[in-house]
């Protein structure tokens, strides 16, 4: 399933609609890289915030653009019946994969989480990455319901939050999940500040915010972590510390609408109400960061 670097992009959209010519170039961006995922439709991609055909025209411009790029689409809703509305819309579009995370109201129980994930992993035919994000959806997965919906068919990925700052309790962490799912089913980090803990602590993907701008930068510290270059991922990413405290300051959507825009990937404006771009002060603050760390790809 999901391994390496899964870059997660804007999906550029005003009151007029997705912005499809800056779309798709953003998704070629990513596939010249050579990420070795790209994440359409997640969180980063404003997915909650579309309706059903923009999101089925997403996910095919995509699969389009992608030359070949495994793309994973999010199909996330509140209802189950339009949770399997998008998962049909994302593989006729050609998904390789798809990416659910529990949208919810009212709060869920934990066995209304795991027959969200049976309904929707019965009608499916590609593999499914359960999103564990409670700083979103607020809703807390447990090492033990992982493990339930993991052994439902064609779970193929978890995608759990950052791991803790020290690395030993990382290790542990990762560990104490792996234990609880079948070896067919992969762990991948988010949070982007602790990606280079989390793949160095044996996490076998990281699905990042930077890289669905950045992906060479974010592609560096990847690969210096699968070669087993623990101490260069680690400095890789200490490096780009005034860009994870940015993310941590504004929120990692916002800085990336502002950096997109910054460097002529986008428009103006790309984010869709009721968001909003960053004030002037704070996009400053973003440009003077990526010139102070030449990000540029």
């Amino acid at each position: 399933m999901v391994r390496g670097l899964s870059a997660f992009l804007l999906t550029p959209t005003s009151e007029h609609g997705i912005d499809t010519a800056a779309y798709a170039a953003l998704v070629a961006r990513l596939a010249a890289a050579g990420v070795d995922s790209i994440g359409a439709l997640g969180s980063t991609g404003g997915y909650a915030y579309l309706t059903r055909q923009q999101r089925a025209h997403a996910a095919k411009t995509a699969v389009e653009a992608a030359d070949g790029i495994p793309v994973i689409v999010g199909i996330g809703a509140l209802r189950t019946s339009h949770v399997l509305e998008l998962a049909e819309d994302a593989q006729k579009a050609g998904a390789s994969a798809v990416l659910l995370a529990p949208m919810t109201y009212q709060p869920l129980t934990e066995d209304e989480v795991f027959g969200l994930y049976e309904d929707v992993t019965r009608e499916l035919s590609v593999p499914l990455c359960v999103y564990d994000n409670p700083g979103t959806t607020h809703v807390h997965f447990t090492d033990e319901l992982h493990g339930r919906i993991a052994q439902l068919p064609n779970i193929g990925s978890i995608k759990i939050p950052g791991v803790p700052d020290d690395p030993r309790r990382a290790e542990l962490r990762v560990d104490a999940l792996r234990k609880l799912i079948p070896d067919t089913v992969t762990i991948g980090v988010s949070g982007d500040w602790t990606a280079a803990r989390g793949l160095n602590s044996g996490c076998d993907a990281w699905y990042s915010v930077i890289g669905g701008t950045f992906p060479q930068t974010a592609l560096a510290l990847t690969r210096a972590a699968q070669a087993g270059h623990s101490a260069t991922a680690t400095e890789l990413s200490e490096g780009l510390e005034p860009l994870w405290a940015l993310f941590r300051r504004h929120g990692s959507l916002r800085v990336m609408s502002a950096a997109a825009a910054h460097l002529g990937l986008t428009g103006e404006p790309n984010l869709p109400l009721p968001l909003r771009g960053l004030d002037e002060t704070a996009r400053r603050e973003v440009v003077a960061t990526l010139d102070a760390l030449e990000l540029t790809s």
